[in-house]
């Protein structure tokens, strides 16, 4: 099985100093070297990603937007975009060689040079909207390739599945009026960005194609499981995507320090599984995974690692810190919900 596998040195040159940014280099450094420890690196095919040129973006941020970051890397000084998004000189072609590492391995997948792929990047993209950087993200990575999957390789049915604790606003912003993208978000509620209603389903041709599953603190494996079986995978089912991306975002778990969802490592890769399972099904196992958040190193390092046994078929889960303790709440009147609003009952 060949898994396409993408990611630059260059990542880890985009970093705030002299402030404790919890979106700093030391999270892909602890994925680089679980995924070494593993051995898992040399089963992978590497790319070797190269920056997306400016019409690649501009499929789906506008012309402002590149050229804010364009002027940005003509200062010399670090800019502050937002209260929590940072831009250095270098920080564009950092985010444009990330966005390029998406889109060439979405289409080494596309053009069956593999089976499937993964992507290490940051920083990490599904919060910059079409028009505006924000929540760490400068570039949407996994929208631009979506959008390049769409434009120049004539995809017709995306499916893009959002498991990061914080709601993937800017990829629901891009393809909001879209009915060739179905975007699915399950997100802890009420918490930033403060999107992802289950009242947001799309607008004009697309209404219907947004799925959102805003959920309160405290979930765990049990209900996300419940979820996917019960939400997730019959709206993919009907769907019937020909290829899917996921926004895989680690800071569901239970000791991440920005969140208050009760997921274990374990209960990530039986999302993945399913995930790659739902892929084998619908779409010739066409699916790309792209990292987003995680902000405690160990439960991101691990979690990625752990996609990378699961795309090459394995069961092995590495799970250092265990399941989370307490109950979880009973989530069936939301499922209940959700399925009546998008008729999956």
């Amino acid at each position: 099985m060949a898994i396409a596998y993408s990611t630059d040195q260059t990542f880890a040159e985009h970093e705030y100093r002299g402030y404790s940014h919890p979106e700093h280099p030391g999270r892909i450094r602890a994925v680089w070297d679980t995924l070494q420890a593993s051995e898992l690196l040399g089963e992978f095919q590497h790319i070797q990603p190269v920056p997306a040129k400016r019409e690649v973006l501009q499929l789906a941020h506008s012309e402002a937007h590149i050229d804010q970051l364009a002027w940005i890397a003509g200062q010399d000084r670090l800019v502050l975009i937002d209260h929590d998004t940072y831009a250095l000189p270098q920080s564009y072609d950092i985010a444009r060689r990330a966005a390029g590492a998406a889109v060439q391995v979405t289409e080494a997948v596309l053009n069956n040079q593999a089976d499937n792929g993964l992507v290490v990047v940051r920083p990490p993209g599904h919060h910059a909207t079409s028009d505006r950087a924000m929540g760490f993200c400068l570039l949407n990575n996994i929208a631009i390739a979506a959008r390049a999957a769409q434009r120049l390789h004539q995809v017709e049915r995306i499916l893009i599945v959002d498991y990061d604790v914080h709601h993937g606003n800017g990829t629901q912003d891009i393809f909001y009026d879209d009915p060739g993208v179905t975007f699915i978000s399950t997100h802890q509620s009420p918490f930033y960005p403060g999107t992802g209603h289950i009242n947001q389903t799309g607008s004009s041709s697309g209404e219907g194609y947004t799925l959102n599953i805003p959920m309160p603190g405290g979930q765990g494996d049990q209900n996300y499981l419940q979820v996917f079986d019960e939400i997730i995978y019959p709206a993919a089912e009907r769907y019937q995507p020909q290829l899917i991306l996921v926004s895989a975002g680690f800071d569901a778990h239970w000791v991440d320090p920005l969140a208050n969802m009760k997921l274990s490592l374990t209960g990530y890769a039986q999302l993945t599984q399913k995930l790659i399972q739902m892929a084998e099904k619908l779409c010739e196992g066409k699916i790309v995974f792209v990292m987003e958040g995680g902000y405690d190193l160990q439960a991101l390092a691990h979690g990625i690692t752990n996609i990378g046994y699961a795309l090459l078929g394995r069961d092995t889960v590495s799970d250092p810190y265990g399941p989370a303790k307490g109950s979880e709440p009973d989530i069936s009147p939301l499922i209940e919900q959700i399925r009546q609003i998008h008729n999956l009952a």
